[in-house]
């Protein structure tokens, strides 16, 4: 039904209107706003359109009047621009711990904030695998939780799942209840993680959120991150995730390493520009970094084969050995059965 009079609202009509349909490369006459008004159920005259268009640009909006390539307005500055939300509708697509429905509707969400023509260049080209997407809906409101009880100083229990093979190779979960002292989440090595003290121990664990099913904020005022860890008035969570290794909790040491020039790229990207290097031959540096010594250590440094040596501590040099050798060993009777393979085919 046509609404003559409720210029209020034929304003808030046009503001949407100019938001959905206008761009430097689509603008909108004033005939162009009257037929989508009238799609709306809205009668307006060129007159009132023109006035329209001057309130909204008193209000703020950034409405931008051209000539190329034909006469008339389109909306200049968004809450976002265009860059900005093809930048965050990849991030959403390629982050593992939001489910395939979630990230349908933040892309949709962030696709309604770019004109027509914009969505259509960009976000119906933006795929994901719904195999590599978590399916734990609940993660949201954990987050939600989680971050009440940081804001607050509360602990939280929460119940952990951990995957397993049954007796008939099916993949079964195991919940697991725990109370946690919560300190901070973090986004890292393609996962959501809640960094935090088990009551139980003095130490810090990472906890992945999708994992997380269930979390009830207590009462119970949590216990300082002082106790278990090294930071004192601030808990730095970008320097606490830096020396790591895939989120892998262990003590931290002083580790020197010599790396071949070759990986100088992935040294600093791993360590930043901030590392102390020093030559020593024309091929190869050093530096000394303190991170914790654990698993994930390991795998990274392995990761590079021969271009990068462990110089201390001793301990670490050990466990490469012992990961080496175990590595060595499940290729220990290769020769003889390649041979074998090769003489039934010949």
């Amino acid at each position: 039904m046509a609404n003559r009079g409720n210029g209020k609202l034929r304003l808030l009509y046009v503001l949407d209107i100019l938001k959905s349909h206008s761009d430097e490369e689509n603008p909108l006459n004033s005939q162009d706003i009257i037929e989508k008004l009238k799609k709306c159920g809205i009668t307006a005259e060129r007159k009132s359109i023109y006035d329209d268009i001057s309130l909204l640009e008193v209000y703020g909006a950034d409405i931008i009047k051209t000539k190329v390539p034909k006469t008339g307005w389109f909306l200049g500055e968004r809450e976002f621009e265009v860059p900005e939300i093809y930048l965050l509708s990849d991030a959403v697509r390629s982050a593992k711990f939001i489910s395939s429905k979630k990230t349908r509707e933040l892309l949709a969400k962030l696709g309604s904030m770019l004109s027509e023509n914009q969505k259509h260049q960009r976000i119906d080209g933006v795929y994901f695998s719904s195999q590599d997407k978590c399916a734990n809906e609940a993660i949201y409101y954990s987050i939600d939780k989680i971050n009440r009880a940081i804001k607050g100083g509360f602990q939280i229990e929460l119940e952990y799942f951990s995957r397993y093979f049954d007796e008939n190779r099916n993949i079964s979960r195991k919940l697991r209840k725990m109370i946690i002292n919560p300190y901070a989440m973090c986004w890292q090595d393609d996962h959501y993680y809640l960094i935090g003290n088990h009551i139980r121990h003095n130490d810090l664990i990472h906890l992945r959120l999708d994992r997380i099913c269930s979390v009830e904020i207590l009462k119970t005022p949590v216990r300082h991150y002082s106790e278990v860890s090294n930071y004192k008035d601030y808990f730095d969570v970008a320097d606490y995730t830096n020396r790591l290794f895939g989120m892998y909790s262990g003590d931290f040491e002083d580790i020197e390493l010599c790396c071949n020039k070759k990986i100088t790229e992935q040294v600093l990207d791993r360590f930043s520009e901030e590392i102390f290097i020093k030559n020593v031959t024309e091929d190869e540096f050093s530096f000394s970094v303190k991170a914790a010594i654990t698993p994930g250590t390991v795998t990274w440094i392995m990761n590079y084969g021969d271009l990068i040596k462990v110089i201390k501590p001793q301990k670490l040099c050990l466990m490469i050995k012992e990961r080496a050798e175990a590595i060595i060993k499940n290729y220990e009777n290769f020769g003889e059965l390649y041979a074998n393979e090769k003489e039934k085919t010949s």
